[in-house]
């Protein structure tokens, strides 16, 4: 259906339609206005577009613009996370072409060149991410920090030893920090909860793509004889300027918000904002709320996140770095070695598909990464219990390919933790603090392997197997964590006049329109959904991740509301609207 048949049909179900340009001009007055802070506080994007009303849509009102920010958001998303993905593969396939040796790396020097780029991203995630999360314009951040991490990639192609790798790799680590946590938040702040987990697994399911078309184009540049550069500097220097070519067009391509995209017209804008109400976790703000930050900071599941990512990506981290030494191992040349990890992108890239859409069927993530741990443990079973003669190479391929479907479970913790977290600040700082696990994993998995390990690297792997079943036990607490959440959740919710069970349409395929019964107090349920509060803070919401009354005791919550509402959130039973 086209966008104008669609724009006639709402007028049957809402308020006459009002001319676009009039239209136009009070969308761009409220946003306006919401440049100006209002009791000390900025409001919600969402909010200052539509303040009170309610905007009446129909699901194929709601997929018009989903099928519109697919086409536009999409792709900058699974470009920018490929190009990523494929500059920190590229230590790993400039290994398998000599690295270590041309650049005369000894003992465990090519682990920390590896790590370093994690630690820089551990020491920027631990708040400042969320800080420029929160405070920067989406475009400009991210199209900034590609410009930067190219430039470092193109640093890399000219470092020839041991001190100017590990300094590239830190400063190519520490502007890509951002990524992950940015990438997260932008996918809340288009999509519906239903949606989000399958454009998550597409914009991280092309490190798989990544893993495939890196290990052809390490192939190809194979072959380039050079008298003056090494195979590792030409492949650094190919992707790096792919990347640096990548900024400018990502600054033109990409919106902020819903709320004020261009490639929107004014009446899918409200539609936009609208069809995420039932999120109910809001939509942008441009303030740094501290008592989100300490609400976040005092959550059991966020620590909960932060050790199954740490756990996954242990395992990951040996893939993409030590994955083609491994395959090398078994016995096959570097060429041949390349070509083998093709099969293992494939997996990745599948598994992400697969997590997502079993998490959008059934609604439990993390019986989905128990699922997935399953393979990894056998795989990792395989690699150790078996020999590295020409008769194993069959067995140790299928189990090292096995590992592969520990990559289909990042994509689901991310899409979990920000399902999870509402108020703008304590969801991006809640997806810093899960990156930062994903540091400390990447930081740490390589350490466990050596060279002088190798071709079995027995001690590793065995480390590695312990991790994937701990990684099993942590996703069932975390699980059980969120079942006494929801029935605390439902007792909050009778205290205050509401329902105990609501229905969360935002996980529902076909958009349905969030409820608006009125309740204690003379508020509406969803009144809530953009008023920036955290999961502690909103009854309506996700799953609160703590009692909001062991926050809110002796002290505001500091939220400022819309008009007609309290301008502060103190303890609940004072207010029982919010």
């Amino acid at each position: 259906m086209s966008i104008q048949v669609a724009e006639e049909q709402v007028s049957e179900h809402m308020h006459p339609k009002v001319p676009e340009e009039h239209l136009e001009n009070d969308i761009n007055g409220k946003q306006e206005q919401g440049d100006h802070r209002q009791h000390g506080h900025r409001k919600d994007a969402a909010l200052e577009l539509l303040g009170t009303d309610r905007i009446e849509m129909t699901d194929e009102q709601s997929s018009l613009v989903a099928r519109k920010v697919d086409r536009f958001i999409l792709p900058p998303l699974c470009w920018v996370y490929f190009l990523q993905i494929l500059d920190k593969s590229c230590v790993g396939y400039g290994a398998n072409f000599g690295l270590q040796t041309e650049a005369h790396l000894v003992g465990d020097q090519y682990s920390l060149v590896s790590s370093s780029g994690y630690w820089a991203q551990l020491a920027v995630c631990c708040g400042f991410t969320a800080f420029l999360v929160v405070r920067v314009p989406t475009k400009i951040l991210m199209s900034a920090c590609i410009l930067c991490w190219g430039t470092t990639m193109i640093g890399l192609a000219f470092s020839k030893s041991f001190g100017p790798l590990l300094a590239n790799r830190f400063l190519l680590g520490m502007f890509e920090a951002v990524n992950v946590p940015l990438f997260t938040v932008i996918t809340m702040t288009w999509y519906r909860r239903h949606e989000q987990p399958v454009r998550i697994a597409l914009w991280y399911g092309t490190n798989g793509v990544a893993s495939m078309l890196g290990s052809l184009l390490a192939y190809g540049l194979s072959f380039i004889v050079s008298p003056v550069l090494y195979v590792y500097q030409i492949l650094f220097l190919t992707v790096g300027l792919a990347t640096v070519i990548t900024a400018p067009l990502i600054y033109w391509r990409l919106e902020n918000n819903p709320a004020t995209a261009k490639f929107l017209t004014p009446q899918e804008r409200l539609w936009a904002v609208e069809r995420l109400r039932n999120n109910n976790t809001g939509v942008e703000t441009k303030e740094i709320k501290w008592n989100q930050v300490l609400e976040c900071v005092v959550s059991p599941s966020v620590w909960l996140f932060i050790a199954v990512t740490f756990c996954v990506n242990v395992g990951a981290s040996v893939t993409n770095t030590f994955g083609p030494l491994i395959i090398k191992g078994f016995g096959f040349d570097a060429r041949q070695t390349i070509l083998l990890n093709i099969p293992f992108g494939f997996v990745q890239a599948a598994v992400c598909v697969l997590g997502s859409i079993l998490a959008a069927r059934f609604g439990y993530k993390g019986i989905v990464i128990i699922s997935f741990m399953l393979p990894c443990v056998l795989g990792s079973g395989l690699l150790y219990g078996l020999g590295r003669t020409a008769n194993f190479q069959g067995g140790l391929l299928f189990g090292y390919y096995c590992i592969g479907f520990l990559f289909g479970c990042n994509p689901l913790i991310y899409a979990w933790v920000a399902a999870n977290n509402g108020g703008h600040t304590k969801k991006s700082f809640a997806i810093s603090l899960v990156n930062a696990g994903l540091a400390v994993g990447n930081i740490v998995g390589p350490l466990l392997f050596n060279s002088n390990q190798a071709p079995e690297y027995h001690p590793g792997v065995a480390a590695v197997l312990g991790i994937f079943i701990a990684c099993s036990v942590l996703c069932g607490v975390l699980t059980f964590v969120f079942v006494l959440m929801n029935r605390h959740k439902e007792k909050q919710r009778v205290a205050h006049g509401k329902p105990a069970k609501i229905i969360d349409t935002s996980m529902h395929k076909v958009y349905q329109a969030a409820p608006d019964a009125e309740v204690e107090g003379g508020c509406r349920l969803g009144d809530q959904a953009f008023l920036d509060l955290t999961d502690g803070q909103n009854d309506e919401g996700p799953s609160s991740s703590i009692p909001t009354e062991r926050l809110s005791e002796g002290w505001s919550g500091g939220v400022t509301l819309h008009e007609g509402l309290p301008t502060k959130l103190v303890r609940e039973k004072t207010n029982p609207c919010v």
